[in-house]
């Protein structure tokens, strides 16, 4: 096993890493910051939870440091990030590793003033971390300079093109010197993706740590089949279980993140909602309650979701399965982290069959079905889901006559009209 010392991270940064616990690097370190070091251009292609942040933060901290002072020309290294929350986690990343390193960043993402945005700016940066839209914005009002720039990081390049960004990006990439080392990072290598690493990469190494498509191994993955209307009580039923201590659900769009998180709170579960429409500060406020533990459930779109790195993620529950199988990759490895256990329970329903069977097709797998108890959605007795069912009697109950019902006239018969 690869130490840190081995790779050639200088003293200042393994002294942080130690200081952090970081004790031994993962897969995706290891075979990329060597290379790194070197000058390559990197493709990495890696989930979120591999380690890949420090994979490229470490060897650019270390680069920068070795350069000398940059401040006022302009930041010399650039990190663009799909989302507000993987930019601020990308931002700390780089203070704890760089805490032993004179070095100066910022942070730049929209949903909040740009004012501090600016000054930061202004100050003079060694490195800057940025969402594209709020970069763009201030690049056309001439407050981002980016001439000096000699790194730059694509991260989950896969999601910028979900979310509608790769123009942008290809906007912010003619303002950036051509001679630059350069890193993309992405789960997955749709066409477009791989189009704008052709463009953008120069005889780039190529470190893939998990197959596109490949799903997390340690995760256990369960479905039920059970129709809509009653999902919410059995979402209610699973959360009794006390080992379902820290549960991030998943919904498709932001009203149903919002509905679900309204009906776990009426039954005295602490939840919170975090989507797209949520104000930056709430965003930031729902994390930190889920992170803390005030909140047990983080209730989440998946575009808001993305980036985010909670330790402890004991289950992910699929409310509403993906239409996009990759992204349930993406979902259920926001568990079973840094060797952790984690399981992963989906519902769904007749209309989303498609959706599963494309999933078992990219995860080259069959999800292990469990049956919901007939009582979910019927009252308040109905037994656990997942844990042995308890022996009991049916109740004697006085026969009733039998009542011979028609058919509607020019119809199904009443029982079929039901169904």
């Amino acid at each position: 096993m690869s130490t840190f010392f081995d790779l050639g991270v200088a003293e200042p940064i393994r002294r942080a890493l130690t200081a952090s616990s970081y004790q031994e690097p993962t897969p995706i370190q290891s075979r990329a910051i060597p290379l790194l070091l070197e000058g390559r251009d990197l493709l990495g292609i890696a989930q979120t939870g591999t380690g890949k942040t420090a994979a490229f933060a470490l060897p650019i901290l270390q680069r920068l440091a070795e350069q000398a002072p940059r401040r006022g020309r302009g930041p010399a290294a650039l990190v663009l990030t799909p989302t507000r929350e993987l930019a601020v986690q990308v931002a700390a990343a780089f203070k704890t590793y760089g805490r032993y390193l004179n070095l100066r960043g910022a942070v730049l993402y929209g949903g909040v003033g740009q004012v501090p945005q600016v000054r930061a700016l202004r100050s003079g940066l060694d490195y800057l971390v940025a969402t594209p839209g709020r970069l763009l914005d201030l690049m056309e009002q001439g407050h981002a300079q980016l001439g000096q720039v000699s790194l730059l990081v694509l991260d989950e390049a896969d999601r910028m093109l979900d979310m509608g960004f790769i123009r942008d990006i290809r906007r912010i990439l003619a303002a950036l010197p051509r001679k630059r080392q350069s890193m993309l990072l992405s789960a997955t290598m749709p066409a477009e993706i791989a189009r704008l690493a052709n463009s953008m990469l120069d005889n780039p190494a190529r470190v893939e740590v998990a197959p596109t498509g490949t799903a997390v191994e340690r995760v256990d993955q369960r479905v039920f089949h059970i129709a809509t209307a009653r999902k919410r009580a059995l979402l209610s039923e699973l959360l009794r279980d006390p080992d379902m201590r820290r549960v991030i659900v998943f919904t498709r769009t932001k009203h149903g993140a919002n509905r679900v998180a309204a009906q776990l709170a009426e039954t005295g579960v602490s939840a919170a909602a975090i989507h797209g429409n949520k104000s930056q500060a709430a965003r930031q406020n729902a994390l930190d309650d889920f992170r803390s533990g005030r909140s047990r459930v983080l209730v989440a779109t998946d575009i808001a979701a993305r980036g985010i790195d909670v330790e402890g993620v004991t289950h992910i529950v699929n409310y509403e399965l993906p239409n996009v199988p990759e992204t349930y990759v993406h979902r259920i490895g926001r568990t079973a982290r840094a060797g952790a256990a984690g399981s992963a329970l989906s519902f769904c329903d007749t209309a989303e069959r498609p959706y599963l069977r494309d999933i078992e097709t990219l995860v080259r797998r069959s999800i292990e079905v469990i049956e919901a108890p007939r009582t979910v959605g019927s009252g308040p007795r109905a037994a656990h889901p997942i844990a042995p069912k308890a022996e009991t009697k049916a109740p004697v109950r006085p026969a009733q006559p039998k009542r011979r019902r028609r058919p509607r006239s020019g119809g199904r018969p009443a029982s079929q009209a039901a169904a």
